[in-house]
């Protein structure tokens, strides 16, 4: 085998001969996408600033959970309070698979740019409309039944949200670079999640409970306006991913131009074996995340009797690691793998959840800390990949749909419910290792899931030319376009 090829990842060198057997020519310039590095750090920047907006926007409510149930639900017992509050949590994930079905099918008819400008005011205006509720004490049951309406427009908003930025962001990235590239969007969601939980830690340490509970509460819900008008001059400034772009430019729009029910019924029919896949993986890495987000800041005040200065702080530890750490992965994942990446963190995390919630649950500042590092970890490792590997599971006509229903109904039904059900599980049986149990299953979901997904690790994504990042990548490729070609053609006589 020729030296130029010989260095070319399996399912690399599979997929660039699949298509030289089927143009029966090696590459040329038109044939290999070039993504300038001006545009290319503008769109991925954008993005990741824009996520993060909109998941500080999204995440502050996990962290103001038990105080949101004092103020709404205030003549429930303490345990009520937060399964409530939890109950109205896990209500925007019941309609963001509405809002996948809307705004995925839109984006792959009118563009990825104008859906997620789209999603970006939602996202700012149902958050900021939350800080403006009157107290159940002020309007009685009006004020839950306006919290769960907010909550449900910031769920519509979010179910075109992530699917989007990350077909978005994949589709501008070179193929090499894909899974570094792609992991600043979820670094822009964790530094947003971070924000949050920074804020909320501030606030509960400046302010008396009193205070909080009065007014407090509200402030991070109101700031989501002007940092929502930020996110939308930032949307409006990107341009349309080249993916996108080539199949407006080569009217290759069939399927595209479908009605949104139509796509789906495709979807469903022809690309059944990724959907499966992609909720797989989304299980995985969406019950993870919540559990880590959204449930741990209550476990340690509701379920251990901690402060919620001491549990913010504990929780902001574990984002702030997961900051440090996911880009880092993401370039692994370039160069090991996406599935070696998935595999290990799902069967560390069947092996180590019980002993991280007991490090969670022991005395002390240390082992707790260490607990939390320990869970962040693993959720890193599923957070790091899931942008770049998701959406190159399906062609460019389909890819926002498929990613907006796939990723959406994968979190609905398991990532949101998650801090519902677990709070619920400690309080019914009284067993505080309940999430830890809960985390192994989704863990072996996870690595039942691996065994079924492709290598896409430097592979040109379905429906899209090759992508490089400078002339000189474009001309090294088709210098190995021809010694693969060459090297086809001596090994079966004919391509």
């Amino acid at each position: 085998m020729p030296s130029t090829i010989a260095h070319l990842p399996q399912q690399v060198r599979e997929e660039l001969t699949r298509r030289l057997r089927r143009t029966r020519r090696a590459f040329g310039e038109d044939d290999v996408q070039v993504v300038e590095a001006p545009l290319l750090k503008r769109a991925v920047g954008a993005s990741a600033l824009g996520n993060c907006m909109e998941w500080f926007d999204f995440g502050v409510y996990s962290y103001l959970a038990a105080t949101i149930g004092k103020v709404f639900f205030p003549g429930a017992s303490p345990a009520a309070q937060v399964i409530s509050s939890f109950a109205t949590f896990a209500a925007a994930f019941v309609v963001r698979p509405l809002g996948g079905l809307v705004f995925g099918p839109l984006g792959d008819r009118v563009g990825r740019q104008k859906v997620l400008a789209t999603t970006m005011i939602m996202m700012a205006l149902g958050t900021f409309s939350i800080g403006l509720i009157p107290s159940y004490a002020t309007i009685g049951i009006a004020a839950p039944i306006l919290l769960l309406l907010a909550r449900m427009v910031q769920g519509f908003s979010t179910g075109g949200e992530y699917g989007g930025a990350t077909t978005f962001v994949a589709e501008y990235s070179p193929d090499r670079r894909r899974g570094f590239l792609s992991s600043w969007l979820d670094f822009g969601t964790f530094v947003g999640y971070a924000l949050g939980s920074a804020l909320v830690t501030v606030l509960n340490l400046a302010l008396t409970d009193a205070q909080m509970l009065h007014w407090g509460w509200r402030l991070p819900f109101l700031i989501a306006g002007p940092l929502g008008v930020i996110g939308l001059y930032m949307r409006l400034k990107l341009e349309e991913s080249p993916a996108f772009q080539q199949q407006l430019d080569e009217h290759e729009k069939g399927l595209a131009q479908e009605s949104a029910g139509s796509e789906f019924k495709t979807i469903v029919r022809e690309h059944w074996r990724p959907l499966l896949v992609c909720m797989g993986l989304v299980l995985l890495y969406n019950v993870t995340n919540y559990m880590v987000t959204g449930y741990l800041p209550t476990y340690q005040t509701e379920t251990l009797d901690r402060s919620s200065g001491f549990a913010d702080v504990l929780v902001l530890i574990g984002m702030v690691w997961i900051v440090l750490l996911i880009t880092f992965l993401g370039r692994l994942s370039d160069h090991v793998g996406r599935r070696p990446l998935y595999a290990t963190g799902a069967a560390a995390m069947i092996v180590l959840a019980v002993p991280a919630f007991l490090l969670l649950r022991a005395d002390g500042v240390w082992a707790p800390v260490a607990g939390v590092l320990l869970l962040s970890t693993l959720l890193a490792c599923f957070a790091a990949p899931s942008a770049a590997t998701l959406p190159a599971l399906f062609p460019t006509a389909v890819r926002y749909a498929a990613m907006a229903i796939g990723f959406n109904f994968a979190v609905a039904a398991f990532g949101g419910t998650t801090p519902l059900v677990a709070e619920a599980l400690v309080s019914i049986t009284g067993d505080e290792l309940v999430p830890a149990y809960y985390l192994m299953v989704a863990g072996a979901v996870g690595l039942v899931t691996v065994k079924f997904l492709p290598e896409s690790a430097q592979v040109p994504l379905h429906g899209s030319q090759p992508m490089v990042g400078s002339r000189q990548e474009q001309r090294e490729l088709i210098t190995t376009s021809k010694a693969l070609y060459s090297f086809s053609k001596d090994r079966s006589g004919a391509v």
